[in-house]
C-alpha cells in the first residue's frame, strides 16, 4: 500500500517524550505508512532500534553525526557495527561532516566519516549522509570512497551543481520543510531540475517544520505541505509525488512489500 514514507525523522528525541506513542499511533491512519528513524549517536542508535522493534512501520539507521564523533574510539565502533546488523537497521546513518557548529575537529570529523563509509560498504548498506557548510569536502569524500556506496544526501541545502555532482553519481536528495520556505530559491531549483526518481521525502522531526507551521515541533504529519510544494514546483499531482518518493525510498532503503501483510 503506498502512501507518505518519512525517510528521515527523529521519534527519540526528548522533543516527543510526551506524546511519543499517541503521536507514533496515528501515523498510519494519517497515511503516514512508513518512517526511518535515524541514529544521530551511540544512545540513539540503541533508541532506534528500540523504536523500530515496537513499531511494525518504523525502521532504523545506525550511525554517529559529525558532532557527536568524539564518542567514537575501536571499542564503541565496534559496538557501532554490531548495532548495525540489528533487524530493521536499513542504513548506516546519519554520517559526514558539519562544519557549522564545528563541535568536533574536522579531520576527526573526516576520519570517522570515512569509517563509516566503510561499515556501509562491509555490511551493504545504504548510507545517510549530513552535510552542513562542508559542501566541497563532504562531496570529495563521496567521490573517492563511496564511489560503489549508495547515499542520501539528507536535508540537501546546495544549489544545482552541488547536486548534478551526487545525481550524475546515482545518489539520492533528501527534501523536506524547508522547500516550502518563501527563502528556499535554491533547494527549489535543485527539485526542479532533478529526475523524480532521485527524490526523497523527510521531516528531520523535530526540526525544519514547514511552513505555515514554522517554529512549531515538526512530525511527519506535516509532510504532506512538503508534497504540496514539490508537486507545484514540478507541475504533477501530489498523488504522483507520494507515489514516486515512495518508490524511491524503498529502492534506497532495500524493503520490499511482503505478501499478504500490506504495509508490514
Amino acid at each position: 500500500m503506498t502512501g507518505i514514507f518519512d525517510t528521515h525523522a527523529h521519534y527519540d528525541d526528548e522533543a516527543f517524550s510526551s506524546d511519543r506513542d499517541e503521536l507514533l499511533d496515528s501515523m498510519v491512519r494519517s497515511g503516514v505508512v512508513r518512517i526511518v528513524n535515524a541514529a544521530a549517536s551511540l544512545g540513539s542508535t540503541e533508541s532506534t532500534a528500540d523504536l523500530a522493534g515496537r513499531y511494525p512501520f518504523i525502521y532504523g539507521t545506525a550511525g554517529v553525526h559529525p558532532d557527536e564523533v568524539g564518542e567514537l574510539n575501536e571499542e564503541s565502533f565496534a559496538w557501532l557495527k554490531e548495532a548495525a546488523r540489528r533487524e530493521k537497521i536499513v542504513a548506516v546513518g546519519e554520517i559526514g561532516l558539519d562544519y557549522y557548529w564545528d563541535k568536533e575537529q574536522h579531520d576527526r570529523q573526516k576520519y570517522w566519516f570515512v569509517r563509516q563509509l566503510g561499515l556501509a560498504r562491509e555490511l551493504g548498506l545504504p548510507v545517510v549522509v549530513h552535510s552542513r557548510e562542508a559542501a566541497r569536502d563532504t562531496l570529495d569524500i563521496i567521490k573517492s570512497e563511496a564511489a560503489d556506496l549508495c547515499c542520501d544526501i539528507h536535508c540537501f541545502s546546495y544549489g544545482v551543481e552541488m547536486a548534478r555532482e551526487y545525481l550524475d553519481r546515482g545518489h539520492y536528495l533528501g527534501v523536506g520543510g524547508v522547500v516550502t520556505f518563501k527563502n528556499a530559491r535554491k533547494l527549489k531549483e535543485v527539485v526542479e531540475y532533478m529526475p523524480p526518481d532521485r527524490l526523497l521525502l523527510e521531516t528531520d522531526s523535530p526540526y525544519l517544520t514547514p511552513a505555515p507551521h514554522r517554529g512549531a515541533r515538526n512530525s511527519s504529519l506535516y509532510l504532506p505541505y512538503v508534497v504540496q510544494a514539490v508537486a507545484a514546483i514540478r507541475g504533477i499531482s501530489e498523488e504522483e509525488v507520494i507515489r514516486i518518493t515512495y518508490d524511491n525510498a524503498m529502492r534506497f532503503y532495500g524493503l520490499r512489500e511482503e505478501a499478504g501483510k500490506g504495509i508490514l
